[in-house]
């Protein structure tokens, strides 16, 4: 696998992992952008202006009348003053801070229509407590800051619950590790771990950093990290993912990759990222939100000028407008896509699937056509043995075998150590050699059992003028031969075998109607081979890297969504130039430059969850969108009073609880998010 470039944007963030955690709070469009509007800011004031709006409900003409009660004393009315004041000014305070900022920042939304609302209600009645004729609504304004308040909390809960799964990412890091100076082992902060440094994980533990394995086996289990359920046998020279947590064994690792260069904290990168990247969805809704906020105070105008006009008093007409302003507050529209967003992002890393570019994301569900690349991505990447052939009858395939394997032991190239790697899993015996030696570019040579030996290549055998049998020459395999004496006695065919998830693969993708093509240097032969096996739509080979970009637009240009999977850094034009540019690679070779998704697992099989998931994504926010805007079509006529000839009036108060419903509706329905 190639060794991918990684994120200009993941190494920036300087701080221990630790740390992350406490920045990962979704900022959410207007109040969360200003210092101390937190959670528990929200849920004290809303519980401290709820007790004090009990005395302003009591001493309310209103209520009295309603109730057939009275409580009257001198200096009542000053009572009821001074307490709505506290609330407004306390209760009140975010939202006036938020419009502030809004009208400071010139992106005019919704704590600059709530701060309008109870404005409005708070000075007129202040006006009237002393002299203007006309009726006090502070149990309104007390009950609208109050409903305010907790639809904040709730959405501001709902929020941070989104993001507290990147804060368990976070917090799989475990704070210390064991370090082995010489023979001590001694406890050191994880954060202090520098590459290099020589580490104990005892069996059970989590793994505080990347490594690779220098010492022991075990096997780990990744899964919170790769979304792979099955844990993953861990040898020596094996990559190690800090987070995950290993099993029965104990393993000696060496660090590589601390702090902002591990693996889990380029997901982190990558989901906060992704989470505060806008996508074509989200500018939508911000559209909504500004024209609402428009539409609302124009309603609102409209609606006072037109009940004084239509003969009322300046009273009724205010809480005509102040219902209008209040109802048409875009929560829900500010929540709609901010929180799919964040539940979408944080759902996918911990299934192994990394978004860096939410709109390609979105567009998932546009995907009509999805070209492979063939070497890593449809195939393993690496040389296996297809046959052992027995070309002199006085030995059998065992004994060849471990003839190969025994003059290819000590061998690098790839193809050694595939029939090495073979001769292990057959559990056959590997003989000793002697008097080895290369002969550079021909093959290898040896005597095993008192007879001389030689691994050559169809070339070198020629050269030799031996004859190769018709049926092993027809091959389009790589094949080596094996000489005993100078006389062939068996042969081994290579190949780069297909991945097992890969026919699934194109099986689940062709039954959504996606078309499947595949993209290859190799050549015409190969290609038509892979391609019939999995039963490929279509096939491009011997393109060399920097033409596969162009094969992409060729399909574009027939009107083709066009998604590329790959795994190299020969791909990433390509991967760049598709609609969805999707790579592939597992551990730490996560930062595919130019691809907008990353399968962790590179399995091929999660492209089809990717597909449904951007789908299913994409359908939350528009469902979220129409909720948001379509409660207003109805909410705002009803509270500007168009259906006041028949006595259907919205209270400012009852105007705040819809709205704070449809927020939760909103809430409830994202939640509802699910991966497949």
């Amino acid at each position: 696998m190639h060794e991918m470039h990684h994120d200009h944007n993941m190494g920036q963030e300087g701080h221990g992992m630790s740390k992350m955690s406490h920045q990962n709070h979704q900022e959410h469009e207007g109040h969360n952008k200003h210092a101390g509007h937190s959670i528990e800011m929200f849920e004290k004031r809303f519980y401290i202006s709820l007790v004090l709006t009990v005395p302003v409900i009591a001493l309310s003409p209103f209520f009295q009348q309603l109730f057939r009660f009275s409580i009257s004393f001198p200096g009542d009315r000053l009572i009821i003053f001074l307490i709505s004041s506290f609330i407004f000014f306390y209760g009140g305070w975010p939202f006036l801070v938020g419009a502030k900022n809004e009208i400071k920042d010139r992106t005019i939304g919704m704590m600059t229509l709530i701060s309008l609302a109870i404005s409005v209600a708070y000075f007129y009645s202040s006006a009237v407590v002393f002299g203007l004729r006309g009726e006090i609504f502070f149990w309104e304004l007390a009950t609208l800051i109050d409903i305010m308040l907790l639809g904040h909390w709730i959405e501001m809960k709902s929020v941070m619950g989104a993001s507290k799964a990147l804060e368990k990412l976070s917090a799989l890091i475990p704070d210390n590790a064991h370090l082995l100076k010489g023979k001590d082992v001694i406890e050191a902060k994880t954060s202090e771990l520098k590459d290099g440094d020589i580490i104990l994980i005892k069996p059970g533990e989590k793994i505080p950093t990347d490594g690779i394995v220098i010492e022991g086996q075990s096997s780990v289990n990744e899964s919170m990290l790769t979304g792979e359920s099955k844990p993953v046998l861990k040898d020596k020279s094996d990559k190690v993912i800090g987070g995950s947590i290993n099993g029965d064994g104990s393993l000696q690792i060496q660090v590589k990759g601390v702090g902002s260069n591990s693996y889990l904290s380029k997901v982190i990168n990558l989901v906060k990222q992704a989470q505060a990247s806008k996508s074509k969805t989200q500018a939508l809704a911000d559209k909504a939100a500004f024209w609402l906020t428009i539409v609302a105070i124009s309603t609102g105008v409209i609606t006072f000028i037109a009940w004084i006009i239509a003969g009322k008093d300046v009273a009724f007409a205010i809480e005509r407008t102040a219902t209008v302003l209040v109802i048409a507050c875009p929560h829900a529209l500010g929540l709609a896509v901010p929180l799919v967003v964040a539940i979408s992002t944080t759902l996918s890393a911990q299934n192994g699937l990394l978004i860096r570019n939410r709109t390609a994301f979105e567009n998932a569900r546009k995907i009509s056509t999805i070209v492979f690349d063939k070497t890593g991505t449809l195939t393993e990447g690496t040389f296996g043995v297809e046959n052992v052939l027995v070309l002199n009858n006085d030995y059998d395939e065992a004994k060849i075998l471990s003839f190969f394997a025994g003059l290819e032991r000590n061998s690098e190239h790839p193809i050694a150590k595939a029939i090495v790697k073979e001769a292990q899993n057959k559990k056959v015996l590997i003989p000793d050699v002697g008097g080895f030696k290369a002969v550079k570019g021909k093959g290898v040579e040896g005597s095993i059992e008192g007879k001389k030996m030689a691994i050559a290549s169809p070339g070198y055998i020629k050269e030799l003028g031996l004859k190769i049998p018709e049926n092993v020459e027809s091959a389009e395999k790589t094949v080596v031969f094996l000489i005993i004496e100078n006389k062939l006695a068996g042969a081994i065919s290579l190949s780069d075998a297909i991945r097992k998830e890969s026919y699934d693969a194109v099986k689940i993708l062709k039954n959504a109607g996606i078309k499947t093509w595949m993209l290859t240097g190799d050549n015409e032969n190969t290609a038509k081979n892979v391609s019939q096996a999995l039963g490929l739509d279509g096939y491009f080979a011997g393109v060399l890297p920097d033409q596969k970009q162009e094969k992409i637009k060729e399909l574009q240009n027939k009107g083709e969504f066009v998604a590329m999977v790959g795994d190299g850094i020969n791909d990433a034009p390509a991967l760049a130039q598709a609609d969805v540019g999707i790579a592939i690679g597992s551990g730490t070779d996560v930062a595919a430059e130019t691809a907008d998704i990353i399968l962790v697992n590179s399995n091929l099989k999660d492209i089809s969850s990717l597909i449904l998931f951007g789908k299913a994504t994409y359908n939350k926010m528009i469902q979220n969108l129409i909720w948001a805007t379509g409660y207003n079509i109805f909410a705002i006529p009803l509270a500007a009073g168009v259906l006041a000839g028949y006595g259907i009036l919205l209270s400012p108060a009852v105007g705040a609880v819809l709205m704070s419903l449809s927020t939760l509706v909103v809430a409830i329905n994202a939640k509802q998010l699910r991966i497949k």
